[in-house]
């Protein structure tokens, strides 16, 4: 079993960048496919990005693309989110997520099987 740890988030003003770690322990992280989600308040959890075990595919939500980057050091047992261009909408509290098998270009909360407990991101307009 793998263990996450989300780090970085914080109150950043409208149009800077923040980068998010997410530290696994327990497990190597190279096991695993490893997204991204965030969860605005008052609504669900969605997907913001998946990165495959050896970081060789990327994908992204629509509301994502351009501004956002997922990454990946399997040596560090880490796993980043780089974003850029940072709007007010971003506010959110942003997960770290793994699941064994990449399962495809879209995925739900429900399709992960490790999760964190979560950064909060806060962009002030």
């Amino acid at each position: 079993q793998v263990q996450l740890v989300e780090s970085g988030g914080g109150v950043v003003q409208a149009g800077g960048p923040l980068r998010l770690s997410c530290a696994a322990s327990g497990r190597t992280i190279s096991s695993y496919t490893m997204c991204w989600f965030r969860q605005a308040p008052g609504q669900e959890r969605k997907f913001v990005a998946v990165i495959s075990r050896f970081g060789a595919s990327t994908r992204y939500a629509d509301s994502a693309k351009g501004r956002i980057t997922i990454s990946r050091d399997n040596a560090k047992n880490t796993v980043y989110l780089q974003m850029n261009s940072l709007k007010p909408e971003d506010t959110a509290v942003y997960y770290c997520a793994g699941k064994r098998d990449w399962t495809g270009d879209y995925y739900y909360p429900g399709d992960m099987n490790y999760w964190g407990k979560g950064a909060r991101v806060t962009v002030s307009s």
